[in-house]
């Protein structure tokens, strides 16, 4: 008997923000796969800490998670076996992922498609077009969109994924949109089969494009841009060590640096002495303002703001807005709005640490991409009313470890 919890196959996934986001939001991660061994681990270490079940078609590192072999020989056969076996049992299938995305990147290497990493993009969309899951996430900077030549290959993907029968939808997202304390703008491209569109109902016009109002983008939007972006936000103030700044009038506290840092309880964080020191230059540290992010690197965040991007290699360097220090990983783990109960393992390096959470996918702004093809997949579905809500039996979730966290999976997205 089919299930109704749609599994996914997660491709790139680093230490598990963007899975974390869909499985809180009722769907089933049944394969993980990411090349990066560092990374893998750190995946299964925080899925153990929140007590959270293992994929039902495993972990997949090393060799056996090389994205470009996944399209040709016995690897691409056992992943097409896998597919099909899941099909056997759920309804609904996906593919998500976000291929690393230096070559795109206008701060990055900017090589575009011939890049080592570009090249993973195009993998990608071959591994989608060669399973034909039921629908696909793909995340990447908004390089692909912005240069012309980053843009055409852009779109021979997009052209390549409609010749194999997909409808698209696509939107330059910012993370900050969904109560995430960052402005990170990312592309985010979704793909369903035709058939699947076909049986809902939707008439399609040539361009295979779903239309605006079939896929409610801004449903799961919580601040508006043009609003979060029109607060009068402190721009800078003197650094001062330890001092105490109240939240100024007229701000969305909970999209703060410093909110955000209190709700997750980050000094007593198990993460929370994870951070650089200084090799040198400390009093330079000590000469930045509170706020200043105006330079390529060393830039302070202001408690009372929104973060930059959080993107920690290529020498970007971001300051505590009142320590005299870089920020923690505890702290960094906050800024990309993960649950306070989310931990890195100790014996990971500092590089490394630093390295996944920039690449992640903020949680929130996963959650609620999640969410919103939750609610369009489960239009879909015959006898969508009798879909029963997520209990703490389904999520095997330890409410000692985490009982706030637990109440996100306990309702399912209306």
């Amino acid at each position: 008997m089919a299930s109704d919890r749609p599994c996914i196959f997660s491709f790139f996934a680093g230490s598990g923000f963007l899975d974390l986001g869909f499985e809180t939001s009722g769907f089933n991660i049944v394969y993980v796969n990411e090349i990066f061994s560092p990374f893998m681990s750190a995946n299964r270490y925080s899925r153990e800490v929140l007590n959270l079940p293992l994929p039902e078609y495993g972990y997949h590192d090393g060799e056996a998670a090389d994205i470009t072999k996944l399209t040709e020989g016995l690897q691409a056969q056992r992943l097409w076996e896998l597919v099909q076996d899941c099909r056997k049992s759920h309804n609904i299938l996906g593919f998500i992922g976000g291929p690393p995305c230096p070559d795109f990147s206008i701060g990055g290497k900017n090589r575009g498609h011939l890049g080592e990493n570009g090249k993973l993009s195009a993998a990608y969309i071959e591994l989608i077009c060669r399973n034909l899951p039921d629908f696909f996430l793909f995340e990447n900077v908004k390089g692909l969109w912005r240069t012309t030549k980053h843009r055409l290959f852009f779109e021979s993907l997009k052209q390549k994924l409609q010749q194999a029968g997909y409808i698209l939808t696509e939107r330059l997202i910012n993370a900050i949109e969904y109560g995430v304390p960052q402005n990170r703008e990312r592309i985010i491209l979704v793909g369903f089969r035709n058939k699947l569109i076909k049986d809902m109902g939707i008439k399609i016009g040539s361009e295979n494009l779903l239309p605006e109002k079939a896929f409610s983008w801004k449903n799961k939007i919580l601040y508006p841009q043009e609003k979060v972006f029109a607060y009068p936000w402190h721009k800078c103030e003197p650094f001062r060590k330890d001092s105490i700044l109240p939240c100024p009038d007229g701000i969305p506290q909970e999209l703060t640096v410093e909110y955000w840092f209190r709700k997750n309880d980050v000094l007593n964080h198990p993460n929370a002495k994870h951070y650089f020191q200084p090799r040198a230059g400390i009093i330079k540290f000590a000469a930045i303002d509170e706020g200043d992010d105006s330079k390529k690197s060393f830039k302070r965040l202001h408690r009372w703001r929104y973060s930059p991007t959080a993107c920690y290699g290529n020498n970007e360097v971001h300051l505590h807005p009142y320590k005299v220090r870089r920020i923690s990983v505890a702290e960094a783990l906050a800024i990309q709005s993960l649950p306070k109960y989310f931990v890195l393992p100790e014996n990971m390096s500092l590089t490394n640490m630093f390295k996944t959470i920039g690449n992640g996918v903020p949680y929130l702004a996963s959650k609620a991409l999640a969410q919103t093809i939750l609610d369009f997949v489960a239009s879909s579905v015959k006898n969508t009313a009798e879909l029963p809500k997520l209990t703490s039996t389904d999520v095997n979730i330890n409410t000692k470890i985490c009982p706030e966290y637990l109440q996100s999976w306990l309702v399912r997205p209306s």
